[in-house]
């Protein structure tokens, strides 16, 4: 790890505790992310880990923003996408990156609807100039705090890669549904209406199979937000029991392969439901009111059942729920 990584690190442990922790429950139920969280991190030097720092500190950066607070770390993590995506960028978008990297700008992300089967939700169509989006885009975080969002569309058996201005206008609507945790998050669905996006604005085109395949190569990094969650709570227990489960489940997720992935993704979401439960339990009567940790982080355990959720990843958290030996009966990740 290089000294700057460390640094990284050591960074983000001061915000998590000393910072976004003790503001998580404010968070929480004032339904928006102060800006003023986004720019501690900003000012750390977060919004540029993907391309600056090792994919192993990021997973680790990820999983401590998360210890703190979840909302804050999930829309941070949108950002990480759009900047990675600016940075690699050969065309004229890549004018956005040093600004994205350095969080002069911010984005977030819209793509998670790609991962559906069936119909494609967006399509685009090629009209003089650039491409035309038309459908609706699910789970766009972040929205009112981003500049852009790095939006995907189908395009036959292609998939066109975008940066769009975050904005609402008359081609484009957002609306946000009520969700039972990080709904501070400011998480919106996103209507094309026959929306122009210019040829300076495309990031790439790109096969969609071959795009699908090498998205299962970042479940690693989704990993970390139950780690996150259940990190906190292993600390707030102070059970050794239950910090020797988080340990395993980490190194289960560190050492997967590609293909073993998703099963250690379902085991850390799981053990995050575990040892949020277990919280609960352990606090009592108090946990149920709202100002207090507990139940927020049992609904954020929740929420990471489905949060970055693929068709692999269902079938092992139901077999794991299902199964007598699963991670929620006490005997710890199953490999």
């Amino acid at each position: 790890m290089s000294t700057s990584d460390a640094e990284l690190l050591r960074r983000a442990r001061e915000l998590a505790d000393d910072e976004l922790y003790p503001r998580a429950i404010d968070v929480d139920l004032s339904g928006e992310v102060p800006t003023a969280q986004l720019d501690l991190l900003a000012e750390a030097g977060m919004y540029g880990v993907s391309v600056r720092a090792e994919p192993a500190t990021v997973t680790s950066l990820i999983e401590i923003i998360a210890s703190g607070c979840l909302t804050t770390a999930f829309v941070w993590t949108q950002h990480l996408g759009a900047s990675a995506a600016a940075h690699h960028c050969e065309g004229a978008a890549s004018r956005f990156a040093e600004d994205l990297l350095d969080g002069r700008l911010r984005g977030g992300v819209a793509f998670a609807h790609m991962l559906r089967g069936g119909d494609p939700l967006t399509v685009a169509s090629p009209t003089a100039g650039g491409w035309t989006f038309r459908g609706r885009a699910p789970w766009v975080t972040g929205w009112g705090h981003i500049d852009l969002v790095y939006a995907a569309a189908r395009h036959g058996s292609d998939i066109v890669w975008a940066l769009v201005d975050a904005s609402d206008g008359p081609t484009l609507r957002s609306s946000q549904p009520p969700i039972a945790a990080i709904n501070s998050s400011r998480t919106v669905e996103l209507e094309w209406r026959d929306h122009f996006i210019p040829d300076d604005r495309i990031v790439r085109v790109e096969d969609y199979d071959e795009w699908r395949a090498r998205y299962r190569l970042g479940l690693r990094n989704n990993g970390s937000f139950p780690i996150g969650i259940a990190s906190r709570c292993c600390r707030l227990l102070a059970r050794p029991d239950f910090d020797v489960r988080l340990a395993e489940a980490r190194d289960v997720l560190d050492a997967a392969s590609v293909d073993e992935l998703p099963s250690a993704r379902a085991d850390a979401a799981l053990f995050a439901v575990t040892s949020s439960t277990a919280l609960v339990a352990e606090v009592g009567g108090r946990a149920v009111v709202t100002n207090h940790h507990a139940q927020r982080l049992h609904r954020e355990a929740m929420f990471l059942l489905v949060q970055g959720q693929t068709p692999e990843i269902k079938a092992h958290m139901l077999e794991r729920l299902a199964s007598t030996s699963s991670p929620g009966d006490g005997s710890g990740p199953v490999r």
